[in-house]
C-alpha cells in the first residue's frame, strides 16, 4: 500500500502532528502512524479520523503496529509502504526528561544539557535514514528527534535528512504571535536559534539577564535586545508540544502538495541548530537568511552552543564538549571522549546502560 505520510512514534509529539494535520489539511493526504503501543495507535487513528470529519479535511489515517526498536523495523516499513514523506518521532529517550531532574539521569541532563540524550535520540532516526537511503531515496525524511544535533550525525553517516521540526520554530511562531510583535516594525520575523536558546524563555522575564538569546531579525534589521523586545513571551517548563509538534504541519502539507513554503526549521539538510528556511515546489530546502548574515556565520553561531557544552560532529567523529563531556565521563560512559559515527549503535547501547543505572540508583 502506497501512503503519502508515515509518522513513526505514538508519543505526544507524533500525536500532535497527526491530530493537527487531520484538522487543517487542505489537500488529500493518506497518513499512517506506526509504533508498538497498540492502544495508543488505535486512539490516534480514531481521533485523527474523527477530527478530519469534524473539520471537513481530505485526510485519511491508518495505523500499523511495529516495534521500532527492532533492527529491521525501519527497513520493513519503508519497503512495505514507500511513503512520500517520513516524519520520525520515535525515540528510546522520552521528552519528559526536560522537566525531570530529581534522579541521577535527570540531573545529568539538566546540568550537562539535553545533548546528553543525542546518542539515544539518534538510534531509530539513523536507522530510518539508512532505510530510506537504501529502499526509497526519493522519500523526504523529517527527523523530529533532537534534530539540532542528530541531523548532523545522520549526514555524517552518509544519509540525507531534510530537516526537523520544533525548537527554532517554537520561538519564531511565538514571537510572531506575541502581543509585543506589532511594535517591532513591518516585515517577516526571522530567527536564528539553537535548541539551547529555548531555556531562558522558560524563566520569568526578570531572570533572563545574562542568558544567551536567539538572534532575531525583523525584515533585515536585527533586534538588539531580544529579551526586552518580547517581555510577554514565556514557555512552559514541559516540552512545548502544543507549538513544537504543530510547527511541522504546514511544512508537511507543502511537501505533500508540491508547494513552496517558508518558515523556520532545525537541522535543515543536516546543519546544526535552527534557521529561517524556504522550500521550493520540488521539495528542495535552503536557508532564508536576512541580508548581511551569511550561511557560514549562521552555522558557526549555532555550533558555538554545542562547543560550550554539548555534541558536535567533526567529519565522522562525534565529540562531547564542556560540562557534558565531564559529566558523562564521571558517570562511566566509555565514549565520553568521542566515537566514530559508524559506532553509533554500540555507543547508544553503552549510554543506555549508564542511563538505566543512574535511573535505578538515583545517583
Amino acid at each position: 500500500m502506497k501512503i503519502d505520510l508515515l509518522i513513526t512514534g505514538t508519543g505526544m509529539f507524533a500525536g500532535r502532528i497527526a491530530l493537527d494535520l487531520a484538522a487543517t489539511a487542505r489537500v488529500p493526504i493518506n497518513v499512517m502512524i506506526a509504533g508498538r503501543n497498540q492502544e495508543r495507535l488505535d486512539w490516534l487513528r480514531t481521533a485523527a479520523n474523527a477530527r478530519a470529519k469534524m473539520f471537513g479535511t481530505p485526510t485519511t489515517v491508518s495505523s500499523h503496529e511495529i516495534d521500532l526498536r527492532e533492527p529491521r523495523a525501519c527497513s520493513d516499513l519503508i519497503s512495505s509502504f514507500q511513503p512520500s514523506i517520513v516524519v520520525q518521532a520515535a525515540s528510546i529517550q522520552t521528552s519528559s526528561v526536560i522537566s525531570s531532574s530529581r534522579e541521577g539521569w535527570g540531573r545529568l541532563v539538566a546540568e550537562g544539557g539535553l545533548s546528553a540524550t543525542a546518542v539515544l535520540q539518534a538510534l531509530i532516526s539513523s536507522r530510518m535514514a539508512a532505510a530510506i537511503s537504501s529502499v526509497s531515496p526519493q522519500t523526504h525524511f523529517v527527523n523530529c528527534c533532537f534534530p539540532d544535533v542528530v541531523n548532523e550525525m545522520i549526514v555524517a553517516m552518509g544519509h540525507k535528512v531534510l530537516c526537523g521540526t520544533g525548537n527554532v520554530a517554537i520561538l519564531s511562531n511565538i514571537f510572531e504571535g506575541a502581543k509585543s510583535r506589532h511594535s517591532l516594525g513591518q516585515g517577516p520575523v526571522r530567527v536564528l536559534a539553537h535548541y539551547q536558546s529555548l531555556a531562558p524563555w522558560r524563566e520569568p522575564a526578570d531572570r533572563r539577564i545574562g542568558a544567551n538569546p536567539p538572534r532575531v531579525f525583523v525584515a533585515n534589521d536585527e533586534i538588539g535586545d531580544v529579551f526586552g523586545a518580547f517581555p510577554d513571551v514565556r514557555l512552559t517548563r514541559e516540552p512545548a508540544i502544543e507549538v513544537s509538534g504543530a510547527s511541522g504541519v504546514t511544512l508537511i502539507q507543502a511537501l505533500a502538495s508540491s508547494q513552496a513554503w517558508a518558515g523556520h526549521l532545525p537541522g535543515p539538510n543536516g546543519l546544526p541548530g535552527g534557521y529561517p528556511v524556504k522550500l521550493d515546489e520540488h521539495g528542495n530546502l535552503s536557508l532564508n537568511l536576512p541580508d548581511g548574515l551569511c550561511a557560514d556565520e549562521a552555522v558557526t553561531w549555532n555550533r558555538s552552543h554545542e562547543l560550550k557544552s554539548g555534541v558536535t560532529v567533526d567529519k565522522s567523529t562525534v565529540r562531547f564538549h564542556g560540562r557534558l563531556a565531564t559529566y558523562l565521563g564521571d558517570a562511566g560512559f566509555a565514549h565520553a571522549d568521542g566515537f566514530d559515527v559508524s559506532d553509533l549503535e554500540n555507543a547508544c547501547q553503552e549510554l543506555e546502560q549508564v542511563r538505566d543505572r543512574l535511573l535505578a540508583d538515583g545517583n
